[in-house]
């Protein structure tokens, strides 16, 4: 089916983003990549407006609801990504697939088969599995890869940092069950240009409100920034036309959307040279055990 292709597509495009966000803040801080990330990507999509119509009042609130989602959210994401490993980011990341199916489920009364459901908790095993990983390696005789969270030990903010990632998927599965609804009522291009204006003018407001200093010249020769701004507009464009498809479904979109987590762990390893891949892609493994099971 194209929306199961067009989703894969944004998952894959998605991790890929990931490892371009966390390149993007080694030169910039949260704020100057998030203003100007955005800035191009709104850029980007002007030569369309002649294709963007006006929408009521009702649905302006909706959509403008969905932009202060995803503005709290990337806040979140961005701040816990800059702190933590790109793969244990990634990893945390496929929470919202738990979210995202249970608001699947209340709010748009979807009904999971026997097979998502055991597919689901697989993933939610895999999820758990990495609080463990120090004791998986006492039970081999291995000892457990050395990280500079680890060393600071309990009193470091690494905790801070899971919460912050957590409370990113979850607003992320609210945006994205948002997205089926909205879809239903306005095209995919109105929604991305009028929640990519929206999402916008927030951060703007916020850098105005907190006196946050711009370092216009060092941002702009960023190029990562350019780069994750085309691939964010190509994703979402994707991911809004799947949505539109009358027979998609939040539930086993969400669950597509994880194959992120593979490109983010290699890209981890590869990239930024992480330790102890191996065990975050035996978790890995489960949970795309689980998203394969949920989609069958």
């Amino acid at each position: 089916m194209i929306w199961i292709l067009l989703t894969l597509f944004y998952g894959l495009v998605k991790g890929l983003r990931e490892i371009v966000k966390k390149k993007a803040l080694e030169k910039s801080t949260v704020m100057e990549v998030l203003f100007f990330y955005t800035l191009v990507g709104f850029v980007i999509l002007l030569p369309d407006i002649g294709e963007v119509s006006l929408i009521g009042g009702k649905m302006f609130a909706a959509v403008a609801f969905k932009s202060f989602v995803i503005f709290v959210a990337w806040l979140c994401g961005f701040r816990a990504i800059k702190e933590i490993p790109v793969s244990l980011y990634g990893l945390l990341d496929l929470s919202r697939v738990l979210f995202a199916m249970l608001l699947g489920v209340l709010v748009l009364k979807e009904v999971l088969s026997g097979l998502q459901i055991f597919g689901m908790c697989l993933v939610a095993l895999g999820l758990v599995a990495l609080r463990f990983e120090d004791r998986v390696h006492e039970l081999l005789g291995r000892k457990a890869p050395e990280t500079k969270e680890k060393k600071e030990g309990p009193k470091g903010r690494l905790w801070l940092f899971v919460l912050l990632s957590f409370l990113s998927a979850f607003l992320n599965a609210v945006s994205g069950t948002m997205d089926k609804v909205l879809t239903k009522q306005i095209s995919s291009a109105d929604l991305q240009f009028w929640y990519m204006l929206f999402l916008l003018i927030f951060y703007t407001v916020y850098i105005l409100l907190r006196k946050v200093k711009i370092d216009w010249k060092k941002t702009v020769k960023n190029g990562w920034i350019w780069i994750l701004s085309i691939l964010f507009i190509l994703a979402d464009r994707a991911l809004f036309i799947a949505n539109s498809i009358p027979d998609s479904r939040v539930t086993v979109m969400t669950l597509i959307k994880q194959s992120c987590c593979v490109v983010t762990i290699l890209g981890g390893r590869l990239v930024f040279k992480e330790k102890g891949i191996g065990f975050k892609l035996c978790c890995a493994a489960v949970i795309i055990a689980g998203i394969m099971i949920g989609v069958i």
